[in-house]
């Protein structure tokens, strides 16, 4: 996750955002603890590029990676464990987890990179989960089409699912899942959604995969 600076200087406006669309939040979130009720309990893991632990702290992951100074010991505050480093190079050794989870691969220097050193990191069967904006639907395309008023996503990679695909079955994953949520624009989203199973509604896409 390069360019650091600019989220070392907004902390507090990368805070703002979740006082500001609570919804949008708790959406992103069913839907990832959705796909982490089909794992085993008592796992292992971590978060790369957790940011202020936002999504680490309810979903129960004591620990994980960010290169932001300043997030970092936002998130050390609110109890977890963070390891300065980047997505590209874990500072871990192989075969140590049993899940990794990714909420900001848009900010990735080289997904690719990052998937093949979860993949390095992870267990025999282990999953890796993806939560991210389907670059095919509205809410990436909100921000492609305003980021240069943006803060944080001025420099963003949005993906498709096709390419999400691609990817982690490149570095070798396997079994791939999906659901989904935030069905309609950012500011239209005044409730809680349920994710669905799939993708191609939601502009929220969550897919978990596992190590061969």
């Amino acid at each position: 996750m390069p360019h650091t600076k600019k989220f070392d200087q907004n902390v507090e406006a990368y805070e703002q955002w979740y006082e500001d669309y609570p919804e949008v939040f708790e959406s992103e979130l069913l839907a990832i603890k959705e796909q982490f009720q089909k794992l085993p309990e008592n796992l292992h893991g971590i978060e790369v590029g957790l940011g202020t632990a936002r999504f680490s702290v309810p979903l129960g992951i004591k620990e994980g990676i960010e290169p932001s100074k300043e997030m970092a010991a936002l998130a050390v505050k609110r109890g977890i464990s963070v390891v300065d480093g980047y997505a590209e190079q874990l500072p871990f050794g192989d075969l140590k987890f049993d899940f990794v989870l990714f909420v900001t691969i848009c900010h990735l220097d080289n997904v690719k990179y990052a998937f093949a050193e979860a993949y390095r990191v992870l267990k025999p069967k282990g999953a890796i989960l993806i939560g991210f904006l389907d670059k095919d639907r509205s809410v990436a395309k909100q921000y492609i089409e305003n980021r240069h008023r943006s803060t944080f996503f001025t420099n963003a990679n949005f993906f498709t699912v096709s390419r999400m695909q691609t990817l982690l079955k490149d570095v070798g994953f396997k079994n791939l899942e999906y659901n989904q949520t935030l069905f309609g624009d950012l500011d239209e989203i005044k409730e809680v959604q349920m994710p669905k199973e799939g993708f191609g509604e939601g502009s929220f896409v969550v897919v978990k995969a596992t190590k061969k």
